[in-house]
């Protein structure tokens, strides 16, 4: 499943996040309401986690605008405040689970996969393909022009995270974030390394190049020339 938690708790995000893949989700986070409701609206997942308060905008008012527009992605709402009207007041601004601060990991799991199940299989987007670039996230294998490539789990989910976001610039603190798990910038040349790995293996022996640094903004995996 992909999984966008929208969460301003950075250390309960990050065991969230953590945990989620762990269990083999894809997961994005957003620190805000603002961001994380531009993050949904980009669409995509097949879950959001969301907590109920939040800066810039709370969780209700998120999910109610989500709703409003006809976007019906299963939704969890976390939150501290636990009493019958406020549980109410979530499922009525159009979530479909409350789970009560503090929780147990597991049975978040089984509440979120739950709501996984209830979608339609064809909502789950399991194959990527960026130009000749093919990845299954199943059987986690990537191909480009039919030649198998072998990656090591950080450089697959570096890649899987790049062919999520294809043809858009993917920033240095969106891979830190959601690659990495850092919310904050370790002053380390990780990335780069990284980056050149999977540039070596996926673009060395081939033609034409996918993955191409945005000086001054980030990376982007395209196939336009």
């Amino acid at each position: 499943m992909r999984i966008l938690v929208i969460e301003d708790d950075a250390s309960a995000a990050a065991f969230l996040v953590k945990g989620l893949r762990e269990a083999g989700h894809a997961v994005d986070h957003s620190l805000d309401g603002a961001t994380g409701l531009n993050m949904a609206e980009a669409g995509g997942y097949d879950a959001f986690v969301i907590d109920r308060m939040l800066p810039e905008l709370d969780g209700l008012s998120l999910l109610q605008k989500r709703r409003d527009a006809g976007d019906e992605t299963p939704a969890l709402f976390l939150s501290a405040l636990g009493e019958v009207d406020d549980r109410v007041a979530g499922l009525q601004a159009g979530g479909d689970d409350y789970l009560v601060k503090p929780y147990a990991f597991s049975e978040l799991l089984a509440r979120v996969e739950a709501l996984g199940r209830r979608r339609a299989p064809s909502n789950v987007t399991t194959k990527f393909t960026v130009g000749d670039l093919e990845m299954d996230i199943l059987s986690r294998t990537v191909r480009r022009a039919g030649k198998k490539i072998d990656l090591q789990p950080r450089e697959f989910r570096l890649l899987e995270y790049l062919m999520r976001h294809a043809g858009n610039v993917v920033t240095r603190t969106m891979l830190l974030e959601n690659v990495w798990e850092y919310h904050f910038d370790p002053q380390t040349n990780v990335i780069d390394v990284h980056i050149s790995r999977l540039r070596s293996k996926i673009d060395k022996d081939f033609d034409k190049p996918l993955l191409r640094t945005v000086r001054g903004a980030g990376y982007k995996l395209s196939d336009e020339d």
